[in-house]
C-alpha cells in the first residue's frame, strides 16, 4: 500500500439554499434506540473518466449541490434537541452540515481494492469517526467527506444513525448525485410525517452526557468483502429449497420473478411493483425460502462453524427489517428516519451446524414473516415498558448481526463519472459477527457482504468448504 497519509485541504459548513418550513420532529421509537450507536458511515468509490474536469472544478458544484438538496431534506442540517420533559427532537435550524475536501493522491484505485482484507485506510475516507449519534445535539448530523484518489475519488457520507435508516440514508445520498447531475424532477420525495405507532409518549432516560456504544470498538478484527454472483446465489437458493434449478416449474418462475424484482438496484432495469406483487404470492404460495435468507443461512452455518462453539451454546442471527410497508397503515416508502427493528433468531450451535442448510433458513423465514403489523407493534410496547438504546454488540461471542440491505440502491449514485466502482463504508458499528449485505456491482441479484470477525474466525471461514463453494473474493 503506498505511505502517504490523507491530507485536509479544507472544511466548511455547507447550509440548505432554501430556509426549512418544516418544525421540530419528534424522534421515533426506532430513532431514539440508536442514539448510542455510531453514525452511519457508507460511501462510494468512483473512477474519474479521461478528459474530466481539473478535480478542484468538482468541488464548488458539490457544494452547491448539497446546498440544494439539503433543502429536500432539511432535518440532515439540524440538530438534536431534548425538551425539559425528556423527548427529544430534531430542530430543523439550517444550522448546516461539514463538508471536508481531502487528498490522498498516493492512493490507486487497484491498491484500495486488492487486498483480500478491506483496508484501514477506508476509515480515512469518513468525517465522524466513531461519532456517537448522541452527539447530534452539539454536532452536525450529516458530514460529507470527498476524498481525491490517483485515478479516482471517493465520497463518503456520515449521518447520525437517531435520524435515519439505511431506507433515509441512500435516498439522500441518490437525491444528491442526482442534484450534481441537475436532474430537476425528483421523484423519491421524503416523508417526514411523525404519525404513526413509532412515535410514542414514552421517555428514554439516559445518562448524564448521553449513552456510549456497548460494544468494544477497539477489539482486534478483519474485514472482507465476499461476493455471489447471480450464478452462485440461484445454485444455492435451489439447495436451500430441496430442489434442482430445472426440476420444479413453480420455483423456477419465483426464481425468474424475484430476480427481476431485485433489478431494481440495477440501473439498466426499472422498478416494476407488480413483478414484486407476483413474487410475494408466489413465495407465499408454495412456501419458498427466499435467496437472501438462503445466504444468511450459509452464513450462520460457516461463522458457528469457524468459531468452535459448544454444541449447547445458543446462537442468535439477527436481521433488521424495514417496517415501512409492514405496519397497518403503511408508512410511505421514502417515510424519513428510522423504521426498523432487529429480528433475532435463536438456534444452539449444534443444531445449526448438524442439521442442514433449509433448516437453518426455515428458522430465519419464519420469523420474517411472522414480523406483522401486530409484531410491529408489540415490540414497540415492549420498548415502552422498557425504554432503551440498542444493545448492538457480541457480548456472549455468538452472534451474527446482519445490517444493511441488497435492496438499497447503492450504484445508483451516479454523479456523472459513472456508476460506482465500489461501496464501502467506515469503522462505524463494527464488531465481531457484523456483516451488511451490499448489492453487487454486476446487479442482477448478485449480493456482497461485507463480513466483520475476530481474525481466528475469519480464518476459518476462508477455509470453509460449503461458504467458499458459493463466496468469492470482491473482484475489480
Amino acid at each position: 500500500m503506498p505511505s502517504s497519509t490523507p491530507s485536509l485541504v479544507s472544511k466548511c459548513t455547507v447550509f440548505p439554499d432554501r430556509n426549512s418550513t418544516i418544525g421540530d420532529l419528534k424522534l421515533s421509537v426506532s430513532d431514539l434506540a440508536m442514539l448510542s450507536c455510531h453514525y452511519i458511515q457508507k460511501g462510494c468509490l468512483f473512477n474519474l473518466p479521461p478528459g474530466s474536469l481539473p478535480f478542484h472544478s468538482f468541488i464548488p458544484l458539490l457544494k452547491s449541490s448539497l446546498a440544494r438538496t439539503l433543502s429536500l431534506f432539511p432535518p440532515l442540517a439540524g440538530r438534536l434537541k431534548t425538551d425539559s420533559d425528556g423527548y427529544v427532537f430534531i430542530d430543523c435550524n439550517d444550522a448546516g452540515v461539514d463538508f471536508v475536501h481531502v487528498t490522498a493522491t498516493g492512493f490507486f484505485i487497484h491498491d484500495l481494492l486488492a487486498p483480500p482484507d478491506v483496508p484501514e485506510s477506508f476509515k480515512e475516507f469518513f468525517a465522524f469517526d466513531r461519532k456517537v449519534s448522541y452527539c447530534g445535539h452539539v454536532s452536525p448530523i450529516l458530514a460529507v467527506q470527498v476524498t481525491e484518489l490517483a485515478d479516482g475519488v471517493f465520497i463518503g457520507c456520515s449521518v447520525n444513525h437517531a435520524v435515519t435508516d439505511g431506507t433515509s440514508f441512500w435516498n439522500f445520498f441518490n437525491t444528491f448525485a442526482q442534484v450534481f447531475r441537475g436532474v430537476d424532477n425528483i421523484s423519491k420525495v421524503p416523508d417526514f410525517r411523525r404519525e404513526s405507532v413509532l412515535i410514542s409518549e414514552a421517555v428514554l432516560r439516559l445518562p448524564e452526557g448521553g449513552p456510549k456504544v456497548n460494544f468494544n470498538a477497539n477489539g482486534p478484527l478483519r474485514e472482507r468483502i465476499f461476493s455471489f454472483s447471480r450464478g452462485a446465489i440461484q445454485k444455492l437458493k435451489a439447495r436451500t429449497n430441496n430442489r434442482r434449478r430445472t426440476g420444479n416449474h413453480n420455483g423456477d418462475v419465483i426464481n425468474a420473478l424475484e430476480l427481476t424484482g431485485k433489478q431494481r438496484n440495477d440501473p439498466f432495469q426499472e422498478e416494476d411493483r407488480i413483478v414484486r406483487s407476483r413474487v410475494k404470492s408466489a413465495v407465499a404460495e408454495t412456501g419458498e425460502i427466499s435467496s437472501f435468507q438462503s445466504l444468511c443461512a450459509l452464513l450462520w452455518r460457516a461463522v458457528t462453524r469457524a468459531r468452535k462453539m459448544s454444541a449447547s451454546k445458543m446462537t442468535t442471527f439477527r436481521m433488521a427489517v424495514n417496517c415501512r410497508q409492514r405496519l397497518e397503515p403503511k408508512l410511505d416508502q421514502y417515510y424519513f428516519g428510522n423504521a426498523i427493528q432487529s429480528i433475532p433468531t435463536y438456534a444452539s450451535a449444534g443444531d445449526v451446524v448438524s442439521r442442514d442448510l433449509r433448516w437453518c433458513a426455515e428458522q430465519l423465514n419464519k420469523n420474517v414473516k411472522a414480523h406483522d403489523d401486530a409484531t410491529v407493534r408489540r415490540f414497540v410496547e415492549e420498548w415502552e415498558r422498557n425504554p432503551r438504546c440498542f444493545p448492538l454488540g457480541n457480548p456472549d461471542g455468538a452472534s451474527i448481526t446482519m445490517g444493511s440491505s441488497p435492496r438499497f440502491p447503492m450504484y445508483d449514485n451516479d454523479f456523472g463519472w459513472g456508476r460506482p466502482v465500489a461501496i464501502r463504508s467506515g469503522g462505524a458499528n463494527k464488531f465481531d459477527g457484523k456483516i451488511s449485505a451490499f448489492p453487487g456491482r454486476e446487479g442482477s441479484g448478485s449480493v456482497d457482504l461485507e463480513v466483520v470477525l475476530a481474525p481466528e474466525t475469519m480464518a476459518g471461514l476462508e477455509s470453509d468448504s460449503e461458504f467458499l463453494r458459493y463466496a468469492s473474493s470482491f473482484l475489480l
